[in-house]
């Protein structure tokens, strides 16, 4: 039932953190005692409790895992882009690559990767943060096969992002959650041997220079490496801080109160707050669970297509257990308890 708790809250803690950092969005750092809130505002202009792209872009891939897809098949690439494709249609806010990515003339998976190359082509770039918060469904969609899910976050990476660094960043942030959920552990290095010789060295080294600088440290955060290096900052440095709960308010106890804590802790860093506190929340929540989310933000977070807080526990719960059959090979089905 713990881990059956981390997996559910995934999306939620996610999606609470990008509304959160959504009003915050492209600031400057704030000081360490900025009181940090729930608003609207930011680049879109974005509702109170109202989650941005970066989550929008997880649920289509959350949807596909709930239903039981293999995130990895040319298949259901091309509905998961499909989706994409419809959303762009009305999005205030897209980003220069993914927007040139979604906005070709072929809606499929090929197509998308093709505009997404071409767009890399004419840049020289592609290794924006956009691709990493979507990760987090895919580590719910293979919590037992870590090879399939390295497999899928760099495939999905690829569908947008070309740049070996964006694939890397999504293995070990899936890699990650994956771990949170099972164990209850925080680690980031978990997920190094799977990649290359060399990469592994460079992101170990990377993932220490984020434990040892401040969130705000990492000011170009739009780049996915210091998008990752960022939220991991704001989770290491806000672990002692969270011994006693104290500072987290009364939703959460004992080291549940991180949470909270460390996705304020993303905020104040500024720059793409959306995203890296997002990204620290989906990390938080596979650690500490459901209870963990202040029930605050609960209530108030909602977001494309018309979903709420309740609908992304629902949706974390049958992403993880998508595939999963009963002795009569039939789908399982779940109870969810309440989240208030």
């Amino acid at each position: 039932m713990v881990q059956h708790d981390r997996s559910a809250a995934v999306l939620l803690g996610m999606a609470c953190g990008d509304a959160l950092g959504a009003g915050y969005a492209y600031a400057g750092p704030l000081p360490p005692s900025a009181a940090v809130g729930m608003r609207g505002g930011g680049g879109a202009n974005w509702a109170r409790g109202e989650w941005t792209d970066y989550t929008a872009l997880a649920i289509p891939v959350a949807r596909a895992a709930a239903d039981g897809l293999d995130l990895r098949d040319e298949s259901t690439l091309d509905l998961i882009t499909a989706e994409w494709v419809d959303w762009s249609d009305t999005a205030p806010f897209a980003g220069l690559q993914l927007g040139a990515a979604l906005s070709g003339p072929d809606p499929t998976a090929a197509g998308v990767r093709a505009a997404a190359r071409a767009q890399h082509e004419r840049i020289g770039r592609s290794a924006g943060n956009g691709c990493l918060i979507r990760t987090a469904p895919v580590a719910l969609a293979y919590l037992h096969d870590p090879e399939a899910l390295a497999d899928a976050a760099r495939t999905l990476s690829d569908l947008t992002h070309c740049e070996t660094d964006a694939g890397d960043a999504c293995v070990l942030w899936g890699l990650a959650i994956r771990h949170a959920v099972l164990t209850g552990d925080l680690d980031l290095r978990v997920g190094l041997g799977t990649l290359s010789p060399g990469r592994r060295e460079l992101w170990s080294a990377r993932i220490g220079h984020a434990e040892r600088r401040q969130p705000r440290d990492f000011t170009r955060n739009g780049w996915v490496v210091q998008a990752l290096q960022g939220a991991w900052s704001a989770i290491v440095h806000t672990r002692a801080g969270a011994d006693g709960g104290s500072d987290a308010g009364s939703d959460a106890g004992s080291n549940g109160g991180q949470y909270r804590l460390g996705v304020e802790a993303a905020v104040r860093g500024g720059g793409n707050t959306d995203a890296v506190a997002g990204i620290a929340g989906a990390l938080l929540a596979a650690t500490w669970g459901l209870t963990a989310v202040p029930s605050e933000w609960r209530r108030l977070v909602q977001g494309w297509p018309g979903l709420r807080g309740a609908d992304l526990v629902r949706l974390s719960v049958l992403a993880a257990h998508g595939r999963d059959t009963n002795e009569a090979g039939e789908r399982e089905s779940f109870r969810l308890h309440a989240v208030r």
